[in-house]
C-alpha cells in the first residue's frame, strides 16, 4: 500500500499523495505549492538559482544542508523538513540578517538568482549562529550560485555584513521535535503515476528490494539520476532510495584504511579524509563540486556511477583503495581499479549495489597528489584528473601508482609509464622515460572540454609537476606550481 511524503514545510507537517516519484523538489514548489520565490535556471543542478535548505536528524540532531531543489525528487523529502526563501521573513514582517544585508550591500540587480543566494548565505548564518565568517568560508558557501549582474562583490559584502546586523535565533529544536515525530522505522512505498518509490531503512531491508528488483534504478544523491529525468525525459520506472539506510552513512577507520559507507555524503567524506590528506586532497574537496552538490551527492554514488571524467576514482585507484559490493549472496571486496570494466559498465552481479569504499591511511613512504584541470576553478567538469602514488626505498620507487580520469573509457592506471619508473632513482631520466609511456599508455578522445593532444600533454606535465613537488633534491612549495596558491 503506497504511504504519503510527510515532511516539514512552513511550520506544518504537509503530506504528498499524487505527485510523481520523479517530480522534483522545485516544481512541486512552483507548481503544486504557487510558492515561487524558487528559481530554475538550469534544471541541472549548477546555477543555483533553485537552492533549497533541507533539515535532517543525524545522530539525534538536527542537520542542515542547502541542496539543489531542481535535481532533488520530491519523494526524497519525506521525514526530512524544507526550508524556502519564503521562511525568511520574520514574523513580524522584518528581514531576515541575510535579506537585509542583501539590501544593504546592493547584492541584486535583476534578482532572478537572489533567493538561491539568500538560502545559500541562510545555510552558511545557521552553520556560524550568526558569527562573521572567513572569506574562504563564505566563497565556498556561493561556489554554487551563478549571477550575471553584479559581478559578486556586493554579495560577498553582504555575506560579511550579515554578521553585524541583530541575531536572529532559528529555533532548531522544535523543527526536530517535528522531524522526529516523522521518523519511520521499516521500508516506506510510494507508489504514483505507474511507478513505485521504495525507501528502506536498514541493511536487510536494501539486500532483500535490490534482490527482488535488479533492475530498479538505485538513487542516492540525485546529483546525477536528477539529470536523467530534467535533461535526458527518462522513464526511471521503480526506485530504490539509498537516503534512509543508516548503515550506509558509517565512516569508520581501522586496519590501516578509513571505509566511508556509499550513504555518505561527498562533503563529508572528503572532510573526513581531508583530515588525514588535507595537503593532497584540500583543493580537490573545494573543486570537486559545489557545496550544494557535495551536500547531496555521495561518495559511493561517484564510485557507482563510474563516469570517466569523475574526479574521486584516479586518487582513489592510485591509493590502492577497495569498493565494498553487497548483495544476497554477501560481500565482495574488488580493488578499485578492477571494478570498472569498460565505459560505464562495472563488476556488478544482478542485485549487487555498492556498500562501501576503504581508502588507505597515509604512510610515511608514500608521496601522494592529485589534480584536476578544468576550465573554471569551481563547479567544472575536468577535462583531465591526475593521481600519483609512489612508495619509495630511499630515494627509489618501489612502486608507482599513477592514475587518470578524462584518458580513457573508464578511470585507468598507467601501467607503461608505472613500468617505467619501477625500481629506479625518482630522477628527471626517470621522468622523461615515464612521460614518454604515457603515450602508450592512453588514446584520449578530443570533446568539448579538450583535445586529444591537450589531454596527452597535460597529463604528462602532471607528471612533471609531482616531480617538482616530490623529487628527492629540492622539491618545490605549492605556491611555486599551483597558481590558484598565489595571492592576489
Amino acid at each position: 500500500m503506497s504511504e504519503p511524503i510527510r515532511f516539514y514545510y512552513h511550520g506544518a507537517v504537509h503530506e504528498v499523495r499524487d505527485a510523481a516519484p520523479t517530480q522534483t523538489v522545485l516544481q512541486h514548489l512552483r507548481e503544486d505549492l504557487h510558492c515561487t520565490g524558487t528559481k530554475e535556471g538550469c534544471a541541472e543542478g549548477d546555477c543555483g538559482a533553485c537552492t533549497v535548505v533541507l533539515g535532517s536528524m543525524v545522530d539525534g540532531k538536527l542537520e542542515l544542508k542547502a541542496v539543489n531543489s531542481c535535481i532533488q525528487l520530491t519523494p526524497t523529502l519525506d521525514g526530512k523538513a524544507l526550508f524556502t526563501v519564503e521562511d525568511l521573513q520574520q514574523a513580524d514582517g522584518a528581514l531576515h540578517p541575510v535579506q537585509q544585508a542583501l539590501v544593504e550591500c546592493h547584492g541584486s540587480q535583476c534578482g532572478f538568482c537572489t533567493p538561491g543566494f539568500a538560502m545559500s548565505l541562510w545555510g552558511l548564518y545557521l552553520k556560524k549562529e550568526g558569527q562573521c565568517a572567513s572569506r574562504k568560508e563564505v566563497d565556498d558557501c556561493l561556489s554554487g550560485n551563478l549571477c550575471r549582474c553584479t559581478g559578486y562583490r556586493p554579495i560577498i559584502d553582504a555575506a560579511q555584513r550579515m554578521a553585524e546586523l541583530p541575531k536572529v535565533e532559528f529555533d532548531a529544536a522544535r523543527v526536530a521535535e517535528q522531524l522526529e515525530a516523522l521518523k519511520r522505522d521499516s521500508l516506506a512505498v510510494y507508489s504514483a503515476h505507474g511507478q513505485t518509490f521504495l525507501a528502506p531503512r536498514t541493511l536487510d531491508e536494501l539486500i532483500q528490494l535490490r534482490s527482488a528488483n535488479p533492475g530498479a534504478v538505485l538513487l542516492a544523491g540525485s546529483t546525477d539520476v536528477g539529470l536523467w529525468v530534467t535533461k535526458q525525459m527518462r522513464d526511471l520506472g521503480d526506485i530504490i532510495y539509498l537516503g534512509h539506510v543508516d548503515a550506509l552513512k558509517m565512516l569508520r577507520v581501522g586496519d590501516g584504511a578509513i571505509e566511508i559507507g556509499a550513504g555518505v555524503s561527498l562533503e563529508d567524506a572528503y572532510n573526513a579524509l581531508c583530515k588525514y590528506y588535507p595537503d593532497q586532497l584540500g583543493e580537490m574537496r573545494q573543486r570537486f563540486a559545489s557545496l550544494p552538490i557535495r551536500n547531496a551527492g555521495t561518495l559511493g554514488g561517484n564510485v557507482a556511477n563510474g563516469s570517466p571524467i569523475g574526479d574521486s576514482m584516479p586518487w582513489m585507484i592510485a591509493l590502492g583503495a577497495q569498493v565494498v559490493l553487497c548483495g544476497a549472496a554477501g560481500e565482495r571486496v574488488l580493488a578499485l581499479e578492477d571494478f570498472y570494466l569498460d565505459y560505464m559498465k562495472k563488476d556488478l552481479q544482478p542485485g549487487e549495489f555498492v556498500q562501501a569504499v576503504r581508502v588507505p591511511l597515509p604512510r610515511e613512504d608514500v608521496r601522494f597528489r592529485t589534480y584536476k584541470l578544468a576550465k573554471r576553478f569551481d563547479q567544472d567538469i575536468s577535462a583531465v584528473c591526475a593521481a600519483f602514488a609512489f612508495r619509495m626505498d630511499g630515494d627509489a620507487i618501489a612502486q608507482a601508482r599513477i592514475a587518470f580520469g578524462g584518458m580513457a573509457a573508464t578511470p585507468k592506471r598507467a601501467a607503461q609509464a608505472e613500468a617505467a619508473l619501477k625500481g629506479r632513482a625518482w630522477s628527471e631520466t626517470a621522468l622523461a622515460d615515464a612521460m614518454a609511456a604515457l603515450a602508450r599508455d592512453y588514446a584520449p578522445l578530443s570533446d568539448m572540454r579538450a583535445s586529444s593532444e591537450y589531454r596527452m600533454k597535460t597529463a604528462q606535465n602532471l607528471l612533471r609537476r609531482f616531480w617538482l613537488e616530490t623529487r628527492n633534491d629540492a622539491p618545490l612549495a605549492a605556491d611555486a606550481v599551483n597558481a590558484f596558491a598565489v595571492s592576489a
